[in-house]
């Protein structure tokens, strides 16, 4: 038997598949551990949906599921918005839709798991999905423009770019479209009006991965109109305008609301609020339950508390409703915003119910035709003691039941079989989907929240988180749009832009220009003064964008002036001597003797078994990394950069278990009481099965304790201290130390760092960040900087939903309202300690049940933590704070953040504030607010434009992430190089540090020639074939960047797959810098090309007179070589259309006669 057949056993299962015939049936006595399976046996070959009380017992209820099924789906709820505030990425939209389109589309039947929010709230029609459904396939013909004119009804942005989610681009014959099921977007090519392809591609690389044979474009908003309906809504709310002005009482805030509404109607469709006219745009409130038959089957779980729900819910939705009709916010006369609880009742009677209860209740919303009282029992956890695993395992083999027990992974489940076997108590493994005879004892791969047992049919199910008491492995969750930034180079006009040779100018776009009949782009940067400098496309390498640490307006160089070269020289020296630094102290670590750790033990592996999640690449390279280090008899000294949420305790707590192996003591350094306590608990937790002894030092300990923990940690009694700067104290004696764990270095003080410097002589030391850093700095610094870069963002998460509005006191009050009553809680932020107490006491009299405390930097560090503190153990509800809560502060009950006047902060602060919610697998939500009707300067303009961009893949993300790891770059380099950094921009300055540090350890640097190229052939990008100027930059910068024909071929690639045919002129420049980057390596330094001969200007030492003979042979007719002092090579073309092979082609052939310098 398997698990499609468990229960057939059972007489009463039997009865109750009998009594499904005449629903509905109460099914009772089903424990919330064995429903998973019992749903999922009893909904074989039949759609099912399945209400639970809250998304949150939803998505556990969906986990469990999923380990028996592969045709899950989860229907998450969805926030309704009734103001007009902008929102930032639609992710739990984006699901929901998904889910629907599944339904319709997908072959088979399917599991469906919704929350009762969710499944009252309204969805897309689904006779409007089906009628806006584009069915795409090789040969389908469409006009391009009403294809787009389409996708923008289904709810698509048009973006000149696909990154994320419902959008899409037109680039001539090619639409990329990112339809809401899918994990990838996809790219239609068309011949004429014709499908040519359909290819799926990487919104990273924006190149394609795979063909397509057909697609369904399923709509990716749930108001789905066209611009018929549209006219015909706008003339509705018209009418009712002329309503409101007939009557006695004023209107005019609900008139104006409406006025406002209409003109965002009439503008394109889609807006914010549109959820308040769901029943004028579809007549009905259309729901989940549409997309199901009279014969599906629909499991509510415990009906008892889901109808209480609906009582609370009905009462807070008709609160809101009344509350913004008073507000002139919501016309409600006629107009439905929720599917009723009575029509739900109603609706659902009329499918095959089943009510699962896990004790037996009575309730009046269902009229019964059968109740079943089923027998079963939640196993009892082993807490980590194998012993009384074996006893019940023993006795169960003996009674003759059936046990099957799941293990996460192959190598733990064929290590429990072995020991069970070695036992006496015959079992077998298995990694297939578990089939087992009666009376058998099966280890099978697999894993559910908690285990349990059919006394009847003598059948029992063991979780390995009951025998072990450890977390489950949480799946990962693909969140849209996590892609790491490929580049912060995005160039606009009015940018600073460092040209190697010029210095710093400001870009001013791109120029296109025809001189001696030949057609060519330039970008013009603008210098001091009126000197202006035109680059050819073609010498865009010399160009970097300028980023340095501050918006502040920057002194443009002088063309020809002096200052940009004695700049350039003051920072190379500054960057030598930080080199000659970094070299002599790498050298000296590496000659100090250490303790070489020994290699992983049966326990370390047995403990990293524990970790509940699924670790990132970047994990497993970084404790890869930091183990290899501690093996090694110098110490360690590794920098570890992750973002908040990355991992980096992780990869501190399995260094610290490995220390502790080889009995040495660990020492985790903190900056703050609260953060001391967060880790501390997290270690005892992950270390409780093991005979590790952990301890805190902080000011949370009495005196009398911390005078234990001291003779303690000198008696060697204590294995890893966790603590403030109360471990760098001098009473404070280790028995002997082998591992510190410093986080956050740069925040202690330069007493604290000065006794740091004497506890690291001789131990290994790991140092983490929260800040990242660049990647383009760490390559400057690998060879005299260890370091190790978690980069991948979490994938459990859920997104944190965005929006961008002005200050609305009822806004906020309703979102803070939202969140208490979902049991969590909400910072607060507003960043001035004048009138934040004033904040505090708006909120507490608008919301007077709920625990409200400030907290600032200016208080008392004791008094800080205390508030901290409350807000961590949950005492507090609202938190109103300054951005101390900026980095660090781990609180996963905190959903949401209001973030009072964010145009006057920086974009990196705003993501790292944004960072603090969304830390659990509860929805987040973020509030972004700006002075209402107040006058914005230009940079707050910009900075607010970039916020509402604020998703993961816009530029306000770009921006943040830019600015954050120049923050990063700071912290590690110190005020001073910070200082040389601003000066030439982030890139120069690591050019110039990666060249200081080649140089100090002996690494040739080869003064690479610069060649210039004039050719008489057009060489650029037309805008017919790029129109977007962001993007021919990016090109640009591509084919600058060709070093051999394997790099030209990717680029004609990526040009044919992302924008059709390549025009002559563009190959032209593929051309050119093949030929440039092959010249560079000749030591030409210019190559000029006239009717009928090019000449090739060689450095002194370029052409030697073996190679010149050897050169003659071969092309006798072709070639001369002019005698000069610096050599000239003439080649005489008679082929002009092959003028550009003909070169590389000659070039190639001196690279390859050229004898290598002895």
């Amino acid at each position: 038997m398997d698990f499609k057949t468990l229960l057939e056993g059972y007489p009463l299962y039997r009865d109750f598949i009998k009594a499904l015939e005449r629903p509905p049936v109460s099914v009772a006595g089903i424990t919330e551990s064995a429903q998973a399976q019992f749903i999922f046996e009893t909904a074989l070959n039949r759609n099912a949906v399945i209400v639970a009380y809250s998304d949150m017992e939803a998505k556990a209820l969906c986990a469990d599921l999923e380990y028996f099924a592969d045709n899950v789906l989860f229907f998450p709820s969805k926030e309704y918005v009734f103001y007009n505030i902008e929102a930032s990425g639609y992710q739990y939209e984006h699901e929901r839709l998904a889910c629907l389109g599944s339904l319709l589309y997908e072959r088979g039947t399917h599991l469906v798991v919704t929350s009762l929010e969710a499944v009252l709230g309204y969805t897309v029609k689904r006779s409007v999905m089906e009628a806006y459904t584009v069915q795409l396939r090789p040969g389908g013909r469409f006009d391009i423009e009403r294809l787009a004119e389409q996708l923008v009804h289904m709810g698509y942005t048009r973006e000149d770019s696909v990154e994320g989610k419902g959008q899409f681009s037109v680039r001539g014959g090619i639409v990329d479209v990112f339809p809401a099921h899918r994990e990838n977007p996809i790219r239609v090519e068309f011949f004429d009006d014709e499908v040519d392809s359909i290819r799926e591609f990487d919104t990273m690389t924006q190149r394609s991965l795979g063909q397509v044979e057909e697609e369904l474009v399923t709509p990716c908003r749930e108001a789905v109109f066209s611009r018929e309906q549209a006219l015909e809504l706008a003339e509705a709310l018209r009418e009712r305008i002329k309503k409101l002005k007939r009557k006695k009482s004023d209107q005019s805030a609900l008139i104006e609301t409406l006025e406002a509404d209409i003109e965002l109607i009439l503008e394109g469709g889609h807006f914010p609020s549109i959820d308040k006219y769901v029943s004028l745009i579809y007549g009905t409130v259309p729901t989940l339950l549409d997309y199901f038959s009279e014969d599906d089957l629909v499991f509510i779980m415990e009906p008892k508390r889901i109808a209480e729900r609906a009582k609370s819910m009905e009462w807070e939705q008709g609160e809101l409703v009344d509350d913004l009709s008073q507000k002139g916010v919501l016309f409600i006369d006629g107009m439905q915003f929720w599917m009723e609880y009575a029509a739900f009742t109603s609706r659902v009677s009329k499918m095959r119910l089943v009510s699962m209860n896990v004790l037996a209740h009575s309730t009046l919303d269902y009229q019964y035709k059968a109740i079943f009282n089923f027998v079963s029992k939640t196993t009892v956890g082993f807490h980590g003691n194998v012993s009384y695993l074996y006893d019940d395992l023993a006795q169960w083999q003996k009674d003759g039941a059936t046990v099957v027990i799941l293990a996460n992974n192959r190598a733990r489940g064929e290590n429990l079989a072995g020991t069970l076997n070695d036992k006496g108590i015959q079992c077998r493994y298995t990694n297939e989907p578990p089939v087992f005879e009666a009376g058998e004892i099966l280890v099978a791969r697999g894993e559910i929240h908690k285990g349990f047992e059919y006394p009847e049919i003598q059948f029992v199910l063991i979780s390995e988180q009951e025998i072990f008491q450890q977390g489950r492995k949480r799946r990962s969750r693909k969140i849209e749009n996590t892609n790491r930034l490929k580049s912060y180079s995005d160039i606009s006009v009015g940018d600073y832009v460092v040209h190697q040779t010029h210095g710093i100018g400001q870009y001013a776009g791109i120029r296109k220009m025809v001189v001696g009949g030949v057609t060519k782009d330039y970008l013009k940067i603008q210098y001091q003064g009126t000197d202006s400098l035109y680059v050819p496309v073609d010498q865009m390498d010399l160009l970097y964008k300028y980023v340095g640490s501050t918006d502040r307006k920057l002194k443009l160089n002088r063309l020809g002036g002096s200052d940009w070269s004695k700049t350039k020289a003051k920072v190379k020296g500054a960057t030598t001597d930080m080199a000659k630094q970094l070299v002599a102290l790498y050298a000296q670590r590496e000659q100090t003797k250490g303790f070489a750790f020994s290699a992983d033990t049966p326990w370390q592996r047995d403990f990293e078994d524990t970790f509940s999640y699924n670790e990132t690449e970047d994990q497993l390279r970084s404790i890869e990394e930091v183990k290899a280090d501690m093996e090694k008899a110098r110490p360690m000294d590794r920098l570890l950069c992750g973002d908040v949420g990355y991992g980096k305790t992780e990869v501190a707590l399995r260094a610290a278990f490995k220390a502790a192996m080889d009995s040495k003591q660990v020492a985790y350094l903190c900056p703050t009481t609260i953060l001391a306590m967060q880790h501390y608990d997290t270690f005892v937790k992950r270390m409780e099965h093991f005979p590790i002894k952990v301890e805190m030092l902080s000011r949370f300990r009495t005196p009398a304790q911390q005078k234990k923990i001291l003779k303690q940690l000198k008696t060697g009694e204590i294995d890893i201290i966790i603590g403030t700067h109360r471990i760098l104290q001098k009473d404070l004696e280790f028995s002997d130390l082998g591992l510190l764990i410093i986080d956050e270095e740069q925040r202690f003080g330069v007493a604290d760092k000065e006794r740091l410097k004497e506890l690291k002589k001789n131990v290994d030391v790991l140092s983490m960040t929260a800040t990242p850093i660049p990647r383009t700095l760490h390559m400057a610094m690998i060879n005299v900087r260890d370091m190790s870069l978690l980069e991948t963002p979490p994938e459990n998460r859920y997104p944190v939903q965005t929006y961008v509005l002005e200050q609305n006191e009822a806004v906020l009050i309703d979102a803070m309202k939202r969140e208490l009553s979902r049991g969590g809680q909400v910072f607060y932020l507003f960043n001035r300690v004048q009138g934040i107490y004033r904040v505090a006491q708006w909120i507490k009299n608008m919301i007077p049940e709920a625990e409200v405390a400030v907290g600032h930097g200016k208080m008392r560090e004791e008094e800080l933590e205390d508030i901290m503190y409350d807000m961590v153990n949950g005492k507090t509800d609202i938190l109103v704070c300054t951005t101390i809560i900026e980095t660090g502060l781990d609180i996963p009950n905190a959903n949401t953040i209001i973030i009072e006047n964010a145009d006057k902060m920086g974009l990196a602060q705003l993501y790292q504030l944004r960072g603090r919610v969304g830390r659990s697998n509860r929805s987040a939500y973020a509030y972004l607010t700006y002075r209402k009707d107040g006058m914005l300067s230009d940079t707050a303009q910009k900075r607010l434009q970039a916020i509402k961009e604020f998703t993961e893949f816009g530029s306000g993300f770009k921006i943040a992430m830019r600015d954050l790891e120049i923050r990063g770059a700071g912290n590690i380099l110190g005020a001073e190089q910070h200082g040389h950094m601003d000066a030439v921009g982030y890139d120069m300055y690591c050019k110039l540090l990666k060249e200081s540090v080649d140089e100090l350890q002996g690494v040739d640097l080869a003064q690479v020639t610069e060649t210039t190229v004039d050719m008489d052939v057009d060489a650029y990008i037309p805008e017919n074939y790029i129109r977007n100027q962001n993007q021919r930059i990016e090109i640009y910068k591509k084919i600058a960047a060709v070093e051999d024909e394997a790099d030209a071929s990717e680029v004609m690639d990526e040009l044919i797959d992302r924008f059709g045919d390549v025009p002559k002129a563009v190959s032209n420049l593929v051309w050119i810098a093949q030929i440039k980057a092959i010249a560079r390596k000749l030591g030409i330094y210019e190559i000029n090309a006239k009717k009928g001969r090019v000449d090739f200007h060689f450095n002194e030492d370029g052409l030697d007179a073996g190679t010149v003979l050897e050169l003659i042979a071969k092309f006798p007719k072709e070639l001369v070589v002019g005698a000069s002092q610096k050599p000239v090579l003439t080649y005489k073309n008679t082929d002009e259309p092959k003028l550009l092979p003909n070169i590389k082609f000659i070039l190639q052939t001196v690279l390859e006669l050229k004898k290598p310098e002895k």
